[in-house]
């Protein structure tokens, strides 16, 4: 970008974070369907959508109250247009679009345009983020929440904005993306970092902390309730030092753009709220999961927003190097940077946008018991987790009985509904000539666990034998016959 057109952009206030957004929103739609298949994780969405309102409420009082907010808002979005993967992750696309214009407005106040630009359009070639950018599930609305508060917080800062108005509108902003995920409220001391490396005044001080500690406020009873949930999370291992290899390289590229900032305290920089942004989200889960293992990436994706940023200003420093030598040389340097990365890691958006980057694909197999129940056959599923297949596909699943239900999931207010005791199972069983079993593919299945599903498994391998058995995305369907009098299991 030459010298004159940077002048020309700032004099007609070109909007720069519109071009990451719409850059974004392109990759966004690019396989968004990901061939029609939806995996467990969204499948948990895409049930508890189409719940009515009333369902919602009594199912988080038992479970995944951490994300009552997001499944209201699916089941509204489910509501107004039907239920699709289009509808299922169009927020998300929408979510890391305005994630990556905020990125492109901090850089060009912080850093200048070309920074601006640089972060911007980094923020959706991110692997992480361009997981993220095609799932049904919240991570994507945090993420676009923190950047906003972010861009509202240097707002404030730089004087333009800093009346209560504006930081009542940052509290909520903070307050919402605490409601859909309370992690993100690591935010908080991310913007006390910076807050601090500026120096600001004790007004403003005084300000912040109002804000945030209303934010906190009102997400604390989600934060106390869903500690009574936290069985959930069980599955999380304990740090280990392989997993902290990730953040590690993180934190590092941060610092190089660190370096090439040249921060200094008392100055708003891009280092200044870009570096605080990255690290203290990450080294603060790091730090809870000494206690709780908590560590998973998704739950602090909001924080490669900072990464961002200081891509942006690694690359801004690269077009000021080069506009030394060749003013004209300097316009092709970011165009070209993301031609190369795009192409550096189109083998991994590609990977991205295929069924075979999740566990598993609910509507496959939806679509293979669709064509291999007959008339009076019996369901059964192994875990019983696997009901959302049914759940979210009720249609394929019609006149087959779920001989191992009790309650339904709706009724019940769980995922998964629950099941009768062992014996009652195997009884239903027995009185059974075709059962159709819907369980894990053989590369991801874990050895049962419940009474139950240990009880139908060994009903299955004495009294049945397997006539189809098809595997595919990470889904097995089996039709099970009953064996004839005095024939050998």
């Amino acid at each position: 970008m030459t010298k004159s057109t940077a002048v020309r952009l700032r004099r007609c206030h070109f909007p720069v974070w519109l071009i990451p957004f719409l850059w974004t929103v392109a990759l966004g739609l690019w396989g968004l369907s990901r061939q029609h298949s939806v995996w467990r994780d969204e499948a948990a969405t895409w049930q508890v959508a189409l719940r009515s309102t009333g369902e919602i409420v009594c199912m988080l009082e038992h479970v995944d109250a951490v994300h009552g907010l997001y499944y209201l808002i699916m089941h509204g979005l489910f509501e107004c247009f039907g239920p699709s993967t289009t509808v299922l992750r169009l927020p998300s696309v929408l979510a890391v679009a305005v994630g990556a214009a905020c990125v492109a407005a901090l850089g060009r106040r912080l850093a200048g345009v070309p920074a601006g630009l640089g972060g911007g359009m980094a923020f959706g070639l991110l692997p992480s983020v361009q997981f993220h950018l095609q799932e049904g599930r919240p991570y994507a609305l945090v993420a676009a929440g923190a950047g906003l508060s972010t861009l509202l917080l240097v707002a404030m800062l730089q004087g333009r904005r800093d009346r209560w108005t504006y930081w009542a509108v940052y509290g909520c902003t903070v307050l919402v993306c605490g409601l859909l995920n309370w992690l993100s409220l690591l935010i908080l001391p991310a913007h006390l970092s910076t807050l601090a490396w500026a120096r600001v005044a004790r007004g403003t001080w005084a300000r912040w902390a109002v804000s945030s500690t209303a934010a906190t406020t009102g997400a604390a009873p989600l934060v106390l309730f869903s500690r009574t949930q936290s069985g959930q999370v069980s599955w999380i291992p304990p740090l280990t030092w392989h997993v902290l290899t990730g953040p590690a390289v993180l934190l590092a590229i941060a610092g190089l753009g660190a370096l090439l900032d040249r921060p200094r305290a008392g100055r708003l920089s891009a280092a200044a709220v870009g570096l605080p942004l990255l690290a203290v989200p990450q080294l603060g889960l790091v730090g809870i999961s000494l206690f709780k293992p908590l560590f998973v990436d998704r739950y602090v994706l909001f924080s490669l927003l900072g990464l961002a940023l200081m891509t942006g200003v690694v690359l801004g420093a690269l077009v000021r190097a080069v506009s030394r030598w060749s003013w004209s040389a300097s316009r092709w340097v970011l165009p070209a940077a993301v031609a190369v990365a795009s192409a550096a890691l189109l083998p991994q958006a590609l990977a991205k946008r295929s069924p075979q980057s999740r566990v598993d694909d609910v509507l496959t197999a939806a679509a293979r018991v669709e064509r291999l129940k007959e008339p009076e056959d019996a369901v059964l599923f192994v875990p019983a987790a696997r009901r959302d297949t049914r759940m979210v596909s009720p249609h394929a699943f019609t006149d087959l009985q779920d001989i191992a239900l009790e309650e339904t999931p709706e009724r019940s207010g769980t995922l998964k509904g629950v099941e009768w005791d062992p014996a009652r199972i195997r009884t239903e069983m027995l009185a059974r000539q075709r059962i159709v079993l819907v369980t894990d593919a053989a590369e991801v299945s874990k050895p049962v666990r419940s009474a139950g599903d240990k009880t139908k498994i060994s009903t299955l391998r004495k009294y049945f034998t397997p006539v189809t058995d098809e595997q595919v995305r990470g889904r097995r369907v089996t039709v099970y016959e009953r064996l004839t009098p005095g024939r050998p299991s």
